[in-house]
């Protein structure tokens, strides 16, 4: 029985199916089956044919409500609508149920039943009294839960009853749907510093297709194109009216890069350090598609999202709120790589200049430290939010407070390099971070230290 389609609320007549109706006697039809089998052999031994009579009619009762039960056939159709199918962290979705009697014969009373893991909440049961020939029943319920991820809903059941209580019978729907958990996403201010980089804005940059008359690439007319754009050689060579393409503008790009080595956090659950981090690129990349950029997500294995279209960005401001989905579906289900480094994610930013590179990082050593120094010549502008453990999770010990001491020294070294590397304590609201990062930004213009100028952050 499908969910959405038609289907017999029962699984045919073959022996198993037979089998596992009698293995649905409740406990009222097991006593009564055992009482009238016990006093059917005290008849026989005492030879009292009415109780023989009473007996058998004890026992035959509750087969006679599995067989009835096993052969009614209630032809239902069920559907689940998510509404949203996808939330953040924290945030309550309601699953409506519809159950539609499609048989010419109403139902009995049933019981309705939809699966759900166990961080969503409890299991959701409902009782659906009498549902008459073509009848319609609609109940809904709402799951929440802290933790990101993708959770199946479903498969739906119908539970049958008999009208005495002696059988019941658990039928399946074979078709479940996915609730998907989205990190957390704050708004960000936004950043207008001087010296910003060239982008989408102001400071955009446009390529011109003007190489030449047989180098101008044509596109078909659109209703409200100016007539004096009709380029008449392509006019006439394709058979429909060609118009000059107008200068395009070239979108400013960013690199949100999230560094997901098991090493580099420590602690687990909705307050770690780790998902904070993954909670700040979410907000960090929608943040900048909003404003216009074209983004990308990098992990420290490599992998880019979404990876399709031009240099693996997102593409034109029609496809963002696709782009963005699909990027926080991925952080929604990301978690801690092999712990390979960072040089992956390197190698993927050596190709070419990224533009604005958002990074956030966890525990840097000496070697990973160089790493993310040389990815910074890569970008126009690199900001980094760095997560120490120690001051994560709270030690206090020499060897923590050791771990602090390094830990701001591959601050200014990641400065140094380029940088504007601010440190994440605990319980850190990112929009502050992002206002500090600008305005260390912005000091560090002022004060002639060069390194590439501008933040633009909106």
């Amino acid at each position: 029985m499908t969910a959405g389609e038609p289907g017999a609320v029962q699984d045919g007549s073959s022996k198993g199916g037979l089998r596992a109706a009698l293995g649905g006697l409740t406990t009222r039809g097991r006593s009564f089956l055992a009482a009238g089998v016990a006093a059917a052999v005290c008849a026989y031994v005492l030879g009292q044919g009415d109780l023989l009579r009473v007996g058998l009619l004890l026992a035959v009762l509750p087969l006679v409500c599995v067989v009835v039960l096993y052969r009614t056939r209630y032809r239902v159709t069920g559907t689940r609508r998510l509404s949203p199918s996808r939330v953040p962290a924290g945030a309550e979705a309601r699953v409506h149920l519809r159950m539609d009697n499609v048989s010419r014969l109403p139902t009995g009373l049933l019981m309705l039943q939809d699966r759900v893991p166990y961080v969503l909440g409890p299991r959701p049961r409902f009782v659906l009294d009498r549902v008459e020939a073509g009848g319609r029943r609609e109940v809904s319920y709402r799951v929440r839960s802290d933790l990101r991820g993708r959770y199946p809903l479903g498969p739906l059941q119908l539970r049958l009853n008999d009208p005495f209580g002696m059988c019941e019978l658990t039928r399946s729907f074979s078709a479940y749907d996915t609730l998907v958990v989205v990190p957390r996403t704050v708004p960000l201010p936004p950043l207008r510093l001087a010296g910003e980089a060239s982008g989408y804005g102001d400071g955009r940059q446009r390529s011109l297709a003007l190489a030449g008359e047989d180098d101008i690439i044509p596109r078909g007319y659109r209703h409200g194109d100016d007539l004096r754009r009709v380029h008449w050689r392509s006019t006439a060579r394709y058979g429909e009216l060609m118009v000059r393409r107008e200068e395009q503008p070239q979108r400013a790009r960013c690199t949100v890069l999230l560094d997901t080595r098991q090493v580099a956090y420590a602690g687990a659950g909705p307050d770690s350090a780790f998902e904070w981090a993954v909670s700040g690129a979410a907000s960090a990349l929608v943040h900048m598609l909003e404003r216009g950029f074209a983004v990308r997500l990098l992990t420290d294995d490599g992998n880019a999202v979404p990876g399709e279209g031009s240099d693996g960005f997102a593409g034109s401001t029609q496809e963002s709120a696709d782009s963005a989905g699909l990027m926080l579906d991925t952080l929604a289900v990301v978690g801690h790589s092999d712990g390979g480094g960072l040089s992956r994610a390197h190698d993927v930013l050596r190709g070419s200049n990224e533009g604005l590179l958002i990074a956030f990082f966890g525990d840097l050593d000496e070697e990973q430290t160089s790493v993310a120094a040389r990815m910074r010549q890569r970008a126009g502008a690199g900001v980094a939010f760095v997560l120490d453990s120690a001051r994560w999770t709270g030690d206090s010990s020499p060897a923590g407070q050791a771990a602090a001491g390094r830990a701001e020294e591959r601050l200014r070294r990641l400065r140094e390099a380029g940088w504007t590397a601010v440190p994440v304590p605990p319980g850190a609201e990112l929009p502050a971070l992002w206002q500090l990062a600008g305005q260390l930004r912005a000091d560090t213009e002022s004060a002639g230290n060069g390194g590439p100028t501008g933040f633009p952050g909106g």
